[in-house]
């Protein structure tokens, strides 16, 4: 068994955050030491209705490994979900509705975070204080400064901080963005995601009890208490400002961090513009359903769309790259004047990254054992500079006005490819969702400064307060960790 932090010190940061006064403290092999290639790694998997399915799954399949805890607040989960791990592996795990329990527990190695978002950054940081492992669902965070907080405490307790973004287990994906960086076909000016994915409403719903097996409290933590809905637990907290970021912190999280990859090495966000609304239903979810957002990176700029009426077509997921040279998109180069492109080989397809979730979850058990941070395919660093974006981006959106279609917008208008996209979002509501330009509006926010280095925004104070976030009592999260 390899050592851990202090009994003492590690109740002192616990208090400090709203964590369990009542914590055991003994030795695990989850410190700095190199754990061996046959030492049997433990982990939990916390958040097991959806993606954390994935993680069992991935994790179990692992030589050498154990999925010994399935943690979740929702208790009606755990038989089915035990059953599935225990058909796979042959040994049942304890399953807990608190992740306290399991951070008390000294045979546990590392825990993987398939939560709701607002607990992404808490969970990592209690995790990282317990001397445990994280793997970590993307975004990383709900709000900027939290993520700060999770590379802080990765860093001081020597913690391997994994961001789950799979195309970075990608050696095509990585050869493809090289290529681009590198300036093989021009010099870098705009990358353009493109995330059109389906999304039913998710309707109306009174207020009710929470379902007894379920401890709502617990679900909320963190984020502010509001009343039970039916259509909140499970998957659709996603579309709340309260619990996640919508489809440009879920889906756009995977683009990010791959346009990121392609860009100048040191290229950071110096404004941002957000423009979008929610079109072809009325339900109570917040985020918007069509967006586009503007970032401004110097002398690259990167552009972001999402779509997503429910009787949209299928999945589209892709990253057009326009150099000065011409355009790469979907595994082609096409030179200005040509309108033959020339095949990329080895070029990465579009879509969802789910081929390569095996191997990222097999990179972090390497590391784990080896306690090398440098070979993460993406760490905690990593996830929290994409997750930055999503918020970003965000934040323009939720301080905007509305605005009426008839003109340009301000601050996306002077960018070309930007403003092509915008007349494109007008022509897709129309022709698929039926909207009344005339009649109806979008919601156009604020170009906002942003000083990357210092992770604020510039003279502009209701935004910065928005890039903090709040949190209830017995769950805040720490200035210091």
């Amino acid at each position: 068994m390899m050592s851990r932090p202090s009994r003492r010190s590690f109740l002192k940061r616990a208090a400090a955050s709203g964590f369990a006064a009542s914590v055991t403290i003994s030795g695990t092999k989850s410190s700095g030491q190199v754990i061996g290639a046959n030492d049997r790694v433990r982990v939990a998997v916390a958040g097991i209705n959806g993606r954390g399915q994935i993680h069992m799954g991935s994790f179990a399949a692992i030589k050498d490994v154990e999925v010994t805890h399935l943690v979740d607040p929702d208790s009606r989960l755990f038989a089915s979900r035990s059953a599935r791990l225990e058909r796979q592996t042959g040994q049942k795990p304890k399953c807990v509705q608190d992740i306290r329990r399991v951070l008390e527990d000294p045979t546990v190695d590392a825990v993987s975070i398939a939560t709701p978002n607002h607990w992404h950054a808490l969970m990592t940081v209690w995790a990282c204080q317990a001397g445990k492992d994280v793997y970590v669902e993307k975004p990383c965070s709900h709000n900027i400064y939290e993520g700060r907080r999770m590379v802080q405490a990765a860093e001081k307790y020597n913690r391997i901080v994994q961001h789950g973004t799979q195309w970075r287990s990608d050696p095509k994906w990585r050869t493809y963005t090289a290529d681009i960086r590198a300036g093989k076909y021009g010099k870098l000016k705009t990358a353009n995601i493109q995330i059109f994915r389906p999304r039913k409403s998710i309707g109306i719903k009174m207020h009710v009890t929470p379902p007894r097996e379920l401890d709502y409290d617990l679900w909320v933590g963190p984020g502010p208490m509001s009343p039970f809905r039916d259509n909140l637990v499970h998957y659709r907290w996603h579309w709340m400002w309260e619990y996640g970021n919508g489809e440009i912190g879920n889906l756009g999280s995977h683009e990010f961090e791959m346009a990121r990859w392609a860009m100048p090495e040191n290229a950071s966000p110096q404004s941002v513009i957000s423009l979008g609304g929610r079109y072809g239903y009325k339900d109570q979810a917040e985020t918007p359903n069509t967006q586009l957002t503007l970032y401004d990176f110097g002398e690259t700029k990167l552009v972001c769309q999402q779509r997503g009426l429910h009787f949209d077509k299928p999945l589209k997921m892709s990253i057009d790259f326009h150099t000065a040279d011409g355009v790469i998109r979907e595994g082609h180069f096409y030179p200005h004047g040509k309108t033959q492109g020339e095949a990329i080989v080895g070029a990465p397809p579009s879509g969802l990254p789910e081929n390569h979730a095996r191997a990222h979850f097999k990179n972090f058990i390497d590391c784990v054992r080896s306690r090398n941070q440098s070979e993460l395919a993406s760490d905690v660093l990593d996830g929290h500079r994409t997750a930055v974006l999503a918020h970003l981006g965000n934040i323009s959106y939720r301080l905007g006005e509305p605005m009426s279609f008839s003109g340009p917008p301000e601050g996306i208008a002077a960018h070309s490819l930007a403003s092509e996209s915008f007349d494109d979002m007008k022509r897709h509501l129309v022709e698929a969702g039926g909207v009344n330009l005339t009649k109806d509006s979008y919601q156009l926010g604020p170009l906002l400064r942003f000083d990357a280095q210092a992770e604020e925004f510039v003279a502009a104070a209701e935004a910065n307060q928005m890039a903090r976030g709040s949190y209830r009592e017995s769950f805040q999260m720490p200035d210091v960790v």
